[in-house]
């Protein structure tokens, strides 16, 4: 079984360590960390970790795919002059990190989208699920992640999207493709304002209708929820889980993607159950891309899971 990610735009991730962030004024670092990144890079990373099999796709230039293929299985189109930076500047006194993220090089070459496409598709008859993540670079069509989705789930390859935009709103008139929206992105989607699980479910539920497959919350609020065509549920932990938010929302899509790649009738409250458990085992880690595995199993038998009626919501 093999998962493949999408990473239209990854970017080399930089975690700098200070005491105490504090603006104007100069810190000392403690520890830097350089690595390989973007959200497709980073579900990738956690699906391995996991034991899933996984590979990445999507664009780069020649330096980041060489370096990518060090640690996992690749197969970039090279069509970025550059690759971004994401820095984090992480807290040791209370977790606390702060994120810069870099918008990235414009992709000049007018065939890389299909490229891309065509990539894709010749993979998918090994694959077992697909994970279209991130922001797309400039000169590249919103269209393209709705486009690569429909041909995958026409595939019958189970797929997410976890994307921003115009290529999120365009990704959303995909039947049967699976969402996982930041809360922002939720609500720009809908013109909702998603800002309790409840209200999450609300704006999400019209998604369904329409014929998306899920819409599954980002890491937030007082946990997650998960809107399908069998019902809704939300869930929780029992003990907060201190630490950065960085990584936490590609966690969740692994354990989604891993789930939703073994079997066609996937048992939705487990399913976001460990979603929940897997994020939270992300939160410790102050990189993206990696989890504390002992953490996740420990934590996964106490998520609190409920089943929500919007008719008996207020």
């Amino acid at each position: 079984m093999v998962i493949l990610t999408v990473t239209m735009n990854p970017a080399y991730d930089m975690t700098y360590r200070v005491e105490r962030f504090e603006r104007g004024r100069a810190h000392r670092v403690y520890a830097v960390e350089q690595r390989i990144g973007g959200k497709g890079v980073n579900v990738t990373r956690v699906l391995n970790q996991l034991g899933t099999y996984a590979r990445a796709t999507g664009f780069s230039d020649h330096a980041f795919a060489a370096a990518a293929e060090l640690e996992m299985p690749v197969d970039f189109v090279h069509a970025l002059p550059w690759v971004r930076r994401t820095v984090v500047v992480s807290e040791c006194e209370d977790g606390t990190a702060t994120s810069l993220q870099e918008p990235g090089a414009r992709v000049t070459d007018p065939h890389a989208s299909e490229q891309l496409a065509v990539r894709v598709a010749g993979l998918l008859p090994d694959i077992a699920g697909l994970v279209i993540s991130g922001p797309l670079p400039g000169g590249i069509d919103p269209a393209l992640p709705a486009e690569i989705a429909r041909t995958a789930i026409g595939d019958n390859v189970p797929t997410i999207c976890d994307i921003e935009g115009e290529a999120l709103r365009l990704a959303a008139r995909v039947p049967d493709v699976v969402l996982m929206p930041s809360q922002a992105e939720l609500q720009r989607l809908t013109s909702a304002r998603p800002d309790t699980i409840e209200a999450v479910v609300a704006a999400a539920a019209p998604l369904v209708e329409r014929g998306v497959r899920a819409v599954i919350t980002a890491p937030g609020l007082d946990g997650m929820a998960v809107v399908t065509a069998e019902g809704m549920w939300s869930a929780t932990l029992a003990e907060p889980v201190a630490g950065a938010s960085t990584g936490a929302e590609d966690a969740a899509v692994a354990a989604v993607i891993a789930a939703l790649s073994t079997t066609s009738s996937p048992d939705w409250p487990a399913v976001l159950g460990d979603a929940v458990a897997t994020a939270a085992a992300a939160v410790v880690v102050p990189v993206a891309g990696e989890i504390d595995r002992g953490l996740r199993a420990r934590l996964a038998p106490t998520v609190r899971l409920a089943r929500l009626d919007l008719s008996k919501s207020p």
